[in-house]
């Protein structure tokens, strides 16, 4: 290859290793399905506390109403068919979301037996504070938060189950004096994620300021995947503002960040990597704003977790009674799940995309991409071999492409000797030797950007790839075969026991191994150039090391795409091994493209040279 095509491939090269590195840590409105939030509860069962009663000592408000008497904390518990949410009667809010069909990474038991309450997923960050409560300054200037008042419910304490299309509503209500009364109402249902809630402030005028009150989710939503780096790198607060949403992320270590949103909130969202709370206003014009502070802190193992300290502010009318309804959803990030709901909640999941190029990426991994992707699992349930089918089908649809690649490629190094010949017969004359070049290359119809135009062309369908794979809540925890158990995290054959240097890797990945292995294969069939053999032994081991902390899923698309890669290329080879180059006839050639530009200009420069010469 010449000199600029070299460049070509290099500047490629960078491309796509600063796209592995900044991706790997960055339409239409649908109707919200109307629920009937009657409280209709059957075969209800109830039985005592699992746990004994918690005991706290709460700071005492010293004001005229606002007393805080010391009392016992309960728990209330509601289970359905995909979650068990306990409540305190401190604050009247949510101490802990388990979700039934999802497990922590240490999986299930030794025995094999269901534990919900130690092996599923447990989202609320309970130790620094129960959430979803109610804040606001009382009109003597005292700062008011309900999570330091105790709530009556009208249910005894204990637990509930529902099922299928049962529903249950339960009450919480903190009496702050006679007449006034703060009440949160919460209906639940027996299959879904969603929550229905109603905050009723009753006789409360006169006793908030500022004509506003916030209610509040602090702490953002729990770690609970073994790599905390990676589940902190997607964890976030967000809201659905101006018309697209909005992402608050948190600071380095040691450091703290607010953002104010003033106006309408369609949703408050925080997340982690798989997992999102979200509180939706049915009413978003009644929203006045959001407040989101976010900060990190470490974690053992160079690890670290983001927390956030989200909250909704609501106008106050300072009327008798004044009442908000929301829908609280707590459970996965599932595309499918979250278009349902609507309000454009789909917008939570993370499809990657860099550099201004969302707007091409997004579409392609959400229409085509993940429809493809789920279609293949209605026929193969084992999604190791969905990867395998989908690979197929890309590389398929990518073939001409490819193809087109690979021939431009060949024609190069068929020209190469005949470059090498002009460089050696006009040494000292570099602007002879460009006009030669390009001579050369319109007489034989090569162009010499042909190889990197198709795997430019490629680069939005690769980052929608990497974003569907790196994030897929299908993938978590699914096995495939033999060593490979968890398609979401890395496939790890061997621990070091220590760090490498600089690159910070402990654990070996097989099919990070075995994709640099086919990457270098691939590369030493494409580039014969001696001056590029550096690329042929540098890249693959660079690429290597970073894939090597990367989910199997995504290591076992690109090491079955490389194979693919391969067999088409020494098929191309093979098919035409022999070939020689023949001039294009005159009538073929094409008049004013992109090689006659280039000659014109080589040769106005030459020109141009020469009198200056003169």
């Amino acid at each position: 290859m010449d000199k600029q095509t070299t460049i070509a491939f290099v500047l490629i090269g960078i491309i796509l290793v600063v796209w592995l590195y900044y991706t790997a840590p960055d339409p239409q409105v649908q109707e919200t399905r109307p629920i009937d939030t009657t409280a209709v509860f059957t075969d209800s069962v109830q039985f005592p506390p699992t746990k004994k009663p918690i005991t706290r000592e709460p700071e005492i408000v010293e004001e005229e109403f606002f007393d805080a008497p010391v009392r016992t904390e309960e728990i209330t518990t509601i289970e359905n068919d995909v979650f068990i949410i306990e409540f305190s009667s401190k604050g009247g809010n949510i101490h802990k979301v388990f979700l039934k069909k999802f497990k922590n990474w240490y999986s299930i038991n030794d025995n094999g037996e269901e534990d919900y309450y130690k092996f599923s997923v447990q989202l609320i960050n309970f130790s620094k504070g129960n959430t979803y409560d109610l804040s606001f300054v009382s009109t003597d200037g005292k700062a008011i938060n309900t999570a330091e008042y105790f709530f009556d419910t009208d249910r005894p304490p204990g637990k509930y189950t529902l099922s299928g299309e049962d529903s249950l509503t339960i009450q919480f209500k903190f009496i702050v004096n006679n007449g006034n009364e703060l009440v949160k109402n919460y209906t639940f249902y027996g299959n879904r994620y969603v929550i229905n809630s109603d905050i009723e402030l009753i006789g409360m005028n006169n006793l908030i300021s500022n004509n506003a009150y916030d209610l509040v989710w602090n702490g953002g939503l729990r770690a609970v995947e073994k790599n905390s780096v990676d589940e902190a790198t997607y964890s976030n607060s967000s809201v659905y503002y101006g018309g697209e949403q909005v992402i608050f992320d948190a600071p380095s270590v040691g450091e703290t960040e607010h953002e104010d949103f003033n106006g309408r909130v369609n949703w408050l969202a925080v997340r982690n990597k798989y997992f999102a709370a979200v509180i939706i206003p049915d009413d978003p014009s009644t929203i006045e704003g959001a407040y989101i502070e976010g900060y990190q802190e470490t974690r053992p193992n160079s690890g670290f977790a983001k927390f956030f300290n989200s909250r909704l502010i609501l106008p106050f009318k300072n009327t008798n009674y004044e009442k908000r309804s929301f829908k609280l959803y707590i459970g996965p990030v599932d595309y499918h799940a979250l278009v349902d709901l609507g309000n454009n909640l789909e917008a939570l999941v993370d499809f990657g995309g860099f550099f201004g190029l969302k707007f091409i990426v997004r579409p392609i991994a959400e229409f085509v991409l993940l429809p493809l992707f789920n279609f293949i699992h209605l026929f193969i349930p084992n999604y190791g071999f969905v990867i395998v089918v989908f690979s197929i089908i890309i590389k398929i649809v990518v073939y001409p492409l490819t193809k087109k690649s690979y021939q431009s490629m060949k024609k190069m190094q068929l020209l190469q000797p005949k470059i090498s010949e002009l460089k050696e017969k006009y040494k000292d004359d570099q602007q002879k030797i460009s006009k030669e070049t390009m001579s050369l290359y319109k007489t034989y119809g090569v162009n010499p950007a042909g190889g990197c135009w198709p795997m430019l062309l490629q680069m939005p369908i690769f980052v929608a790839l990497w974003g569907l794979f790196q994030t897929a809540i299908e993938l978590r925890q699914q096995p495939f075969i033999w060593w490979i158990q968890d398609l979401s995290r890395p496939d790890v054959i061997y621990d070091l026991g220590f760090k490498l240097p600089l690159f910070g890797i402990q654990e070996i990945s097989g099919l990070a191994m075995l994709m640099g292995i086919t990457t270098f294969i691939q590369q030493k069939m494409t580039m014969k150039d001696p001056k590029q053999q550096a690329m042929v032994y540098v890249m693959p081991v660079f690429l290597t090391i970073l894939f090597m902390t990367f989910p199997s899923g995504l290591n076992l698309y690109y090491f079955l795409f490389n194979l693919l890669s391969i067999a088409q290329q020494q098929y191309i080879n093979h098919r035409h091994k022999g070939d020689e180059l023949v001039p294009v006839p005159q009538s073929k050639k094409k008049q004013g493209g992109f090689m006659s530009r280039l000659m014109e200009a080589a040769e106005q420069q030459s020109k141009t040279q020469q009198k200056k010469r003169r």
